[in-house]
């Protein structure tokens, strides 16, 4: 599980540094703003799982993660720049860093024998917190704060998926891969469909 783990991780950093590099793309930054927004959106949600925590900062303690996310965003920077992007392309990534990134952060709080409820919602933060920074920093609305599809809410079902099977005796790779299943089911079935959660209105 381990091994997994640190892969899986790996790849969400790499994913999510992708998805950053686009956003940041779209406002015509340069190399340093481009770099910083990679960062940020592939660091952010983990950093913030570790400081809740009180366990080490994982890129600190590791820079494997942190030479990842540079690297990706100056591959993804030099290898993009100048084409024409559809707006919307980064939601897909997105997406899927979403559920990688939900996935570890839940399996990591239940390492560290967070209870299941807590392991959950730091999943979620794992899983939203990049993007939110990526949104801040791009100035525009963070996604998990606009009216639209499910986003946090798909991180949350995946994070519960997890916990949920791992209490019924699965795996806790199966449970992992059920739970990154979920999230991005979840996610991109909403974006296809238009799936929202209700919203606040006054009556008349």
């Amino acid at each position: 599980m381990d091994s997994l783990l640190y892969g899986t991780g790996l790849a969400a950093v790499a994913v999510n540094a992708l998805t950053g590099v686009l956003d940041a793309g779209r406002k015509r930054m340069d190399l340093v703003g481009v770099t910083m927004v990679g960062c940020a959106t592939a660091l952010g949600g983990g950093t913030v799982r570790d400081l809740l925590l009180g366990r080490p900062v994982f890129w600190i303690s590791d820079q494997a993660y942190l030479v990842v996310a540079l690297a990706t965003t100056l591959v993804v920077f030099f290898a993009v720049r100048g084409l024409r992007l559809p707006p919307r392309l980064f939601l897909v990534p997105d997406a899927v860093g979403l559920a990688l990134f939900t996935a570890i952060g839940t399996q990591v709080a239940l390492d560290w024998q967070a209870p299941w409820l807590v392991a959950s919602l730091l999943g979620v933060i794992t899983g939203v917190v990049g993007g939110v920074l990526r949104d801040m920093l791009c100035n525009e609305v963070p996604l998990i704060f606009v009216r639209g599809e499910l986003y946090a809410s798909a991180a949350w079902l995946g994070a519960l998926v997890l916990v949920g099977l791992q209490a019924l005796g699965a795996s806790a790779v199966a449970a992992a891969w059920s739970g990154m299943a979920a999230t991005l089911a979840a996610r991109l079935l909403a974006m296809a469909y238009r799936i929202t959660l209700p919203t606040y209105t006054e009556r008349k």
